[in-house]
């Protein structure tokens, strides 16, 4: 008697993923019509959102305050490989993406911008651009979206750059294998600012580089922690005190561990001391 073949496995309904150039959305679609909306053209789009999906950008995500999508530069490629690199002209090491692809990547994000109706920036980031100020991003979050290009290998070809009028930021002098975790950090200090992300908008006021001075220190309860009390100004209940002191903390705070960012303080402000002391001198005279 033959023996009956065992029964091929059932795939139970899983659907077979196949490549596409569309963007990706990273969560259900859940964007208000005000939403701010972030494309991230990547070559691991698998990246995103990562971080950006937890705490309180995970819920603004989730709450529909802003939209996430990555789209996978590689889907662009000619050739069966789908390769995105080339050596470097003029010899070299590392490999550099290729000014073909990433504008075909480029035009496609363009595309979906115009359909949105919004004029977006697109920005690379990159360790020689400008670098990342909180007042830049105070105008990131003021607009309606963002493009954001992460390059890898030894960066993208400049002539795309060119061409595209992409912006260069930096977040530091320093370099990464990719500019993935630069978009990511990009984007949560932009994403924070935005209406109903914070629960109390005033809570950025006072924040390091707002008004070009680092942040005062913290304390909380207990009131002493292992014989460290808080200081007593802080227990006072006088508020005029207390802002008084907390910004004497920014300023030394600024002048001794950034001396760059307090020099422009101390010029920014001069006018000001100028004419207080010019209006102190004319009562003098008067006197």
């Amino acid at each position: 008697m033959a023996m009956s073949e065992p029964p091929k496995p059932r795939s139970h309904g899983m659907i077979q993923p196949r490549a596409s150039a569309q963007a990706r959305p990273l969560m259900e679609n859940r964007a208000r019509p005000n939403a701010f909306q972030a494309q991230v053209l990547t070559l691991f789009p698998g990246m995103f959102p990562g971080p950006l999906e937890e705490g309180l950008t995970g819920k603004a995500l989730k709450d529909g305050l802003w939209t996430c999508e990555a789209l996978d530069i590689r889907r662009f490629a000619n050739d069966r490989h789908r390769t995105v690199d080339d050596t470097p002209a003029g010899g070299g090491p590392g490999m550099v993406m290729k000014p073909d692809i990433v504008a075909k990547a480029l035009d496609f994000a363009a595309k979906k911008r115009i359909e949105r109706g919004a004029g977006q920036p697109v920005i690379y980031l990159s360790p020689r651009g400008a670098p990342l100020t909180q007042s830049r991003v105070a105008e990131l979050a003021a607009g309606t979206g963002l493009t954001l290009l992460c390059g890898r290998y030894e960066g993208v070809d400049q002539r795309v750059l060119d061409a595209c009028s992409v912006e260069e930021i930096s977040l530091g002098d320093y370099v990464l294998t990719g500019g993935e975790l630069a978009a990511m950090v990009l984007l949560d200090a932009v994403i924070r600012l935005r209406p109903g992300v914070l629960g109390n908008a005033a809570s950025t006021e006072d924040e390091s580089f707002s008004r070009g001075l680092l942040e005062h220190p913290h304390y909380t309860r207990p009131q002493v922690w292992e014989g460290h009390g808080i200081p007593e100004v802080l227990l006072s209940g006088n508020h005029a005190r207390i802002a008084q002191w907390r910004l004497d903390q920014a300023k030394a705070l600024t002048r001794e561990r950034r001396p760059d960012l307090w020099a422009a303080y101390e010029a920014e402000k001069a006018p000001e001391r100028s004419d207080a002391e010019n209006s102190a001198e004319k009562a003098g005279k008067k006197d």
